[in-house]
């Protein structure tokens, strides 16, 4: 019998949180083009720009873990509530640090903004991926988290057509447009707080009591005794930097191994890469029917491997379209990584999910240090620390399944 992607009962549910996904993806689509719009607004090396992927992804390792805590007392609902809240404050930030035009303020904000959105990932991640059949999970979160690249296409189009007005000042007119876009984008939020202080969520308590039970049985009752979970993190951390620094100083490429081309080309070029990422989502959400999340992981982790040391060539043209075709193999990554790590953690799923959004900061990590390289040698070969990362991904996904068996053989044997 073919399983569904989730049941009648959660569909309303479901189909409101995938609504976030899409919210936190136009974030940070719009964070790699301030990356590069910072830099000539503000007059910033790329070493410094690095810092607005540290202060943005840095904020999610502050909060994760306080959101699960906060989330596993309160629940999805509150969790959601508190996430929503400090998204649009940290967006309406973007008003006084305009006016004060210090760079400094503006990471205050992104970072403020960040809380709000690793509050509402501790939440979302693990609800849409329980929201019907464990079988079905990693499709769940694949299925919600395409919607996250469709925010993410238009994010930098968004960007590319206000941020970068050629022919103007790009530190009053460029930063002026860049407030505006965020005060509508705190609007925005501001609806939907109303729509899930409104709703009523599916309770998946009873479901994660199940788990519990029989965890218990088979004395995998504790976070840690989960090999997957475990690995998972470790994996996502990485990944993560790889995802982060591909799109830092993907303008950056293109200026530098595109011809004819301005930073404004690179928004639009990122634009595409966005919807190679969404087309991506969709796509692979339907092979993973046929395919196992471990193994297409797998293979699209080597496809990057591959097309790494393609953008390390720094050969024009042939790099920008390798590093275009990076986004669309990375598109299942972060939800299958993500789903695959926590699907077996019952009530725990909430302080699993946590660990797993604390993993983001290696987003926060990677940027600077691929800027360093990048200033000296060329962006090009900063593209070097994302394939490391690709090949980490790879041992995770080729030994997935005999964790999971070697969990099950040893907690077989203690009972």
């Amino acid at each position: 019998m073919k399983l569904k992607i989730t049941e009648p009962q959660f569909r309303v549910g479901f189909i409101l949180v995938t609504t976030l996904f899409f919210m936190w993806g136009l974030s940070y689509g719009l964070v790699d083009v301030l990356n590069k719009h910072f830099q000539e607004a503000l007059h910033i090396t790329k070493a410094q720009s690095g810092l607005v992927q540290a202060a943005y992804f840095g904020a999610y390792f502050v909060i994760a873990l306080p959101a699960g805590l906060y989330i596993n007392k309160k629940g999805y609902k509150a969790g959601i509530i508190l996430g929503l809240s400090l998204y649009a404050i940290g967006a309406l930030l973007f008003v006084p640090a305009a006016s004060v035009m210090t760079f400094g303020f503006f990471l205050f904000a992104l970072f403020v903004l960040a809380l709000g959105l690793g509050c509402l990932e501790t939440a979302a991640n693990p609800y849409s991926s329980a929201l019907g059949s464990p079988e079905t999970a990693e499709q769940r979160l694949n299925l919600s988290q395409s919607f996250n690249g469709l925010g993410q296409f238009f994010g930098p189009l968004i960007g590319g057509l206000f941020f970068f007005n050629e022919g103007s000042n790009p530190g009053s007119e460029g930063l002026g447009a860049v407030t505006y876009t965020y005060i509508g984008i705190a609007l925005i939020v501001f609806i939907l707080i109303i729509l899930f202080i409104k709703t009523q969520l599916p309770d998946l308590r009873e479901n994660e009591a199940k788990l519990d039970a029989e965890n218990a049985k088979t004395n995998n009752a504790s976070l840690w005794s989960h090999a997957e979970f475990k690995f998972g993190v470790l994996t996502q951390l990485v990944y993560v930097g790889a995802q982060v620094g591909v799109g830092a100083f993907f303008i950056n490429l293109v200026v530098e191994t595109w011809p004819a081309s301005s930073s404004k080309t690179g928004a639009y070029f990122l634009s595409i890469a966005m919807l190679a990422f969404l087309v991506g989502r969709f796509v692979s959400t339907g092979i993973m029917s046929k395919i196992s999340a471990s193994r297409l992981l797998m293979v699209y982790a080597i496809v990057n491997t591959v097309l790494c040391v393609l953008i390390l060539s720094g050969m024009q043209y042939i790099s920008v379209i390798a590093a275009i075709s990076v986004f669309f193999f990375m598109s299942i990554m972060f939800p299958t990584i993500f789903a695959m790590g926590v699907k077996n953690l019952g009530s725990k799923t909430k302080i699993g999910s946590s660990f797993m959004i604390m993993a983001i900061v290696g987003g926060a990590i990677m940027p600077y240090f691929m800027g360093k390289i990048a200033d000296h040698y060329g962006t090009h070969m900063a593209y070097v620390l994302p394939l490391i990362c690709f090949i980490a991904v790879i041992l995770y996904a080729a030994n997935y399944k005999k964790m999971t068996t070697t969990n099950n053989t040893v907690n077989s044997a203690l009972t």
